[in-house]
């Protein structure tokens, strides 16, 4: 073996590359953990809003679009962090990227315990979606460090699962702490919360061995050849072939949904349906958990399927945008359905079945971009796709307080984000084509052709 410091020898034209870095199962998993609590915290965090929403309402005397102004400014520097932070990850490491956030998410909980008003309210909300926009992104950009690219769909899916996770544990915990003891108790709790995962992952994260300019393991099973070394495109080429605008859209319908669900699923569900906070919580539980399981079986599936040879466009493209349509079919229809049963059932698909999008939109981008270009892109990506967390929110509430009734301003709101999902869920179906864009960009060799083409 040679030394670290030995000049590798040249490789002959036309021999294998050299084997990857050794894959270390043991820590590849432990860190996998430590992804999964900090996304779980980032969407207590995120939701806490919302589960208290009412009792804030009454207290603070909020009208619907002054709560949805509130909620929606969660959302005025996410995207432009997630953009700046996917550039800047190029140059900082992981560890201290995400030190930075989770310690920034406690701060951020702080303005509304010291004065209880819209403006610290606010104030808050925007330092969090500051400090949470890049957090999917990079979170799972340190975690692709750690596994080659045939390994990453459950672990991808993992990641975001944290998500479910956040929902089905902090949907009841946060609702117990606003009805005990008062809505400013669950503020406190996630920001001690966010504090002890900062320190904890200050001693123990660091970036994996398959780096960022590191091409093994980036080969994509669908195609003949691996990405060359160290190659760079034009961003303008890289962020407008229809894998990545695909991509964007189906995160952007899902995001339209999981902004909804944040803001405005626990307000509706007790103002509207007449559930106690407990029953609240338990539905947004369930809803989590049909999440949860999506997330644990479809990207696994998708990765026997690159296995196996099948196209990344249909393992892990389709996907997507199905998910989306279904989900907006759902919201469409559940406001018209008057058998309780049913409107749950539509409810979940419509607020749980978009779930899948997260982890296979990364996956699908990440396949027409140099490793090297992956966190920048990233942050691109969930920069636009998460877009909707600052409109949906404050939309809705518009409509609820011109609508002539709270129940018609629902219906009007789920139209609306029902007719924008299906858009975005058909763009996906139709643009994201992986093998195609890979080999339109030079990402690819030229297939072999003793090998039987990709189905």
């Amino acid at each position: 073996m040679l030394e670290p410091s030995s000049p590798a020898p040249p490789r002959a034209a036309g021999a294998a590359a050299p084997a990857g870095p050794a894959f270390d199962r043991r820590r590849a998993w432990l860190f996998t953990a430590m992804i999964v609590a900090f996304m779980l915290i980032n969407y207590a965090d995120k939701s806490v809003l919302g589960l208290a929403a009412v009792p804030i309402m009454d207290e603070l005397d909020m009208s619907n679009s002054t709560y949805g102004m509130v909620s929606s400014s969660f959302s005025l520097l996410f995207s432009l962090s997630g953009l700046i932070v996917g550039f800047v990850s190029a140059r900082v490491t992981s560890r201290v990227l995400l030190f930075t956030m989770a310690t920034l998410w406690a701060v951020a909980q702080l303005p509304v315990l010291v004065v209880a008003s819209v403006p610290a309210l606010v104030a808050g909300r925007l330092l969090l979606g500051a400090a949470e926009g890049p957090a999917t992104s990079m979170s799972m950009h340190a975690l692709y460090k750690w596994f080659p690219a045939d390994r990453r769909g459950l672990p991808s899916a993992l990641q975001i699962s944290g998500a479910a996770l956040g929902m089905l544990i902090a949907a009841p915990v946060v609702t117990w702490l606003v009805t005990d003891f008062g809505w400013r108790s669950a503020f406190v709790v996630l920001a001690v919360t966010s504090l002890v995962w900062s320190l904890v992952w200050w001693r123990v994260g660091h970036d994996g061995p398959y780096r960022q300019d590191d091409t093994s393991g980036t080969r994509d099973h669908a195609t003949a050849g691996p990405t060359a070394p160290g190659v760079r495109l034009p961003y303008r080429r890289l962020l407008l072939n229809g894998t990545v605008l695909g991509s964007i859209a189906a995160a952007f319908g899902a995001s339209w949904a999981l902004a909804l669900s944040h803001a405005w699923l626990p307000v509706y569900l007790r103002t509207q349906l007449g559930m106690t906070p407990g029953g609240a919580a338990t539905l947004i539980s369930v809803i989590s958990g049909f999440s949860l399981i999506l997330l644990l079986s479809v990207p696994p599936l998708v990765d026997r399927l690159r296995r196996r040879g099948r196209s990344a466009r249909w393992s892990s493209g389709a996907p997507q945008g199905i998910s989306v349509t279904v989900a907006a079919l759902a919201m469409a229809a559940f406001p018209f359905v008057d058998g309780r049963g049913a409107h749950l059932v539509l409810l979940a698909v419509a607020f749980g079945g978009h779930a899948i999008v997260f982890p296979l939109h990364y996956m699908t981008a990440s396949s027409v971009v140099p490793p090297i270009q992956r966190g920048a892109v990233f942050g691109i990506v969930a920069a636009t796709g998460t877009l909707p967390g600052l409109a949906a929110p404050y939309l809705t509430g518009h409509l609820l307080d011109s609508a002539a009734s709270p129940g018609a301003g629902y219906t009007h709101a789920y139209l609306v984000s029902a007719a924008v999902m299906l858009v975005c869920g058909l763009i996906a179906l139709v643009a994201i084509r992986p093998e195609r864009d890979a080999r339109r960009l030079g990402l690819t060799a030229q297939a072999d052709p003793s090998k039987p083409p990709a189905r």
